[in-house]
């Protein structure tokens, strides 16, 4: 996964720019800006998510790793299966973005 959205992830969480849980991000996916989902994501959830946030042209991003990988990732020390982020910069946007495309294409 990218450094740019490890250190994205860490910086929002540090400045409380970040809604974690399924349920959380669900209820806020007007207020997104980005939305990250585990593998973990059981997938009524991840398809209710996606649906969502197509209807409001929110980027997704498939993190390739487990709940417990997410939560590591952010530095906590507990499964996150779902972040979604209520502010993050247009470049780091498109980086994560472009990360990701790139990881799809490799895989």
């Amino acid at each position: 996964m990218s450094k740019i959205l490890e250190k994205s992830l860490k910086d929002a969480l540090k400045e409380e720019k970040l809604t974690m849980g399924t349920r959380q991000v669900l209820n806020s996916v007007k207020n997104s800006k980005l939305i990250v989902l585990s593998q973990s994501v059981k997938k009524e959830m991840f398809e209710k998510i996606e649906s969502d946030a197509k209807k409001e042209k929110i980027p997704l991003v498939n993190f390739q790793g487990t709940s417990v990988a997410l939560g590591r990732l952010c530095g906590l020390q507990f499964r996150i299966s779902t972040i979604s982020f209520t502010s993050i910069d247009d470049t780091n946007l498109k980086s994560i973005l472009k990360d990701t495309e790139a990881e799809k294409e490799n895989d």
